[in-house]
């Protein structure tokens, strides 16, 4: 059994929270997250920490959830998150243009997506995608979406992939 709702969420000086009824607001540098909860757990603050109490003991894993949760807006409003997503294969590639990433993976038309309100993406160079924001979930649903349209495929290894995934390469049938 996990015991990460145990601890308690630190604060760091420039980062703000606001506990109201069933809502947690958390303001820093980068920008301001908030997310609604439960009556089954609540929030106190504690000096420059955060800690989580279950009101019974079906609660316990929606405590634990909900100090992970937190515990990702207080780091996305300070450092933010990012994933690096790196096309392999002949003739892909991505060009960030304003809010919208044009792909080119070898389809015989161009994909446009349309970046979420909080979601940021740049393309330092034409083979890699690096997607940021402030929010962990929609930053890695982002993520997901643009591998979704070429995942690597066995074979070759071509496709969209995390920078930091390993693709098995299976052997080609034999005759």
């Amino acid at each position: 059994m996990s015991r990460i709702g145990n601890n308690p969420v630190k604060l760091p000086p420039k980062v703000e929270v606001t506990l109201a009824a069933g809502e947690i607001r958390v303001k820093g540098p980068l920008g301001e997250l908030a997310r609604s909860f439960g009556s089954n757990v609540s929030i106190e603050k504690d000096g420059d920490q955060l800690v989580f109490k279950a009101a019974d003991d079906a609660a316990r894993a929606m405590k634990g959830t909900l100090r992970a949760l937190v515990a990702n807006m207080v780091k996305g409003v300070t450092d933010g998150f990012s994933r690096k997503l790196t096309l392999v294969g002949v003739g892909y590639r991505a060009q960030a243009a304003g809010d919208k990433v044009n792909l080119t993976l070898g389809f015989s038309h161009p994909i446009v997506h349309a970046m979420p309100t909080g979601v940021k993406v740049e393309t330092p160079a034409q083979t890699e995608i690096v997607v940021k924001g402030i929010d962990k979930q929609a930053v890695g649903q982002v993520a997901a979406e643009l591998r979704a349209y070429r995942p690597p495929e066995p074979y070759k290894g071509k496709g969209v992939r995390y920078a930091d995934e390993r693709v098995v390469i299976k052997e080609t049938k034999k005759k």
